[in-house]
């Protein structure tokens, strides 16, 4: 889709309350995505057929019958195809209530860390919520808060693993406004498509002779219904009631790894074997070095740091 292409914008919502507020920001037209001025708005009880007509269309029926929340999720934002979901609920945070999600079938300038641009076809599970929070210590660990069930494995600091192949990605960023952290999650999820590597329904059907497949209707509501238990809990008494169900799931348990950094006084690159142990406070990596000292790795980009640019290498033992 070029810029000069319109974006199309489904506004529904699970209860009179937040169906009201659709009506509402349709007939302001508020909503705007700077890259692309043309924006259709719709109401879902209003839609253009045609828009619904492909079969691999997000049913938003389906959806709301299945959420059962009290927060999140229940006002909903769904496009055939964007240029980012993030940018949707990022540039729009203040016009839209807490815990409002936006969802694409197509995604063609999708965000992640260090501004990695991705293009999500049909059969991904592709959206992303507004968050609000006061205590900005634990905002970097708001991404470790809706944990899978299934074998999926957390790789750090946000990607998902299954059977030792990335099937999705998280996405937090946050703006600080009138004492309060506008947090927007994004998140990706492979559903359809086994190749190149692997998606959610290839891994279940290896797993059980019925032919029951994952709907990305279900699987958003599921999440939200799980998330909103987690994220309370989470806010009332941190990160620590979490920490067993995250430490079951991620992928670095004692890995051992190699930081490369480049010592300025030799002009020449140190390596230092270090154990990972868990995470800090803040969510950033604490790991143990031969030398019995304690570090923290931070994510710069697609490398890690502690003091300056390093890299990771793991080694086989």
């Amino acid at each position: 889709m070029e810029s000069h292409q319109p974006c199309v914008l489904v506004l529904s919502g699970k209860s009179s309350v937040e169906k009201e507020l659709a009506v509402s920001l349709k007939n302001s037209n508020t909503l705007k995505l700077p890259d692309y001025p043309d924006v259709s708005l719709f109401l879902h009880s209003e839609a253009q057929k045609p828009l619904f007509a492909d079969t691999a269309a997000f049913k938003i029926d389906s959806y709301m019958n299945s959420l059962s929340t009290t927060r999140f999720g229940r006002f909903l934002l769904w496009s055939p195809r964007l240029p980012s979901t993030h940018d949707v609920v990022s540039q729009n945070f203040c016009e839209l209530p807490i815990g409002a999600v936006c969802v694409a079938d197509v995604q063609f300038k999708g965000r992640g860390r260090s501004k990695n641009v991705w293009e999500s076809p049909e059969g991904c599970l592709l959206f992303s919520f507004t968050i609000q929070m006061e205590d900005g210590r634990v905002v970097p660990l708001v991404q470790y808060v809706g944990i899978p069930r299934l074998d999926v494995r957390i790789k750090w600091p946000n990607d998902l693993y299954l059977n030792g192949l990335k099937v999705g990605g998280i996405l937090c960023t946050s703006t600080y406004k009138s004492k309060k952290f506008n947090v927007c999650s994004g998140i990706g999820l492979n559903v359809d498509n086994a190749k190149p590597s692997t998606c959610l329904n290839a891994v279940l059907q290896k797993l059980t002779s019925v032919a029951h497949q994952l709907q990305r209707e279900n699987i958003i509501a599921a999440f939200f219904n799980k998330f909103e238990k987690l994220f309370d809990l989470f806010i009332s008494q941190g990160f620590q009631p979490l920490e067993e169900l995250y430490y079951n799931t991620w992928l670095h348990n004692g890995q051992r790894v190699i930081v490369q950094h480049k010592d300025e006084d030799q002009d020449e690159v140190v390596d230092n074997i270090v154990t990972i142990q868990g995470l800090t406070s803040s969510g950033f990596l604490q790991a143990l070095g031969d030398d019995g000292q304690m570090c923290e790795l931070h994510p710069d980009g697609n490398r890690y740091f502690m003091i300056f640019p390093i890299s990771l290498l793991d080694i086989k033992v």
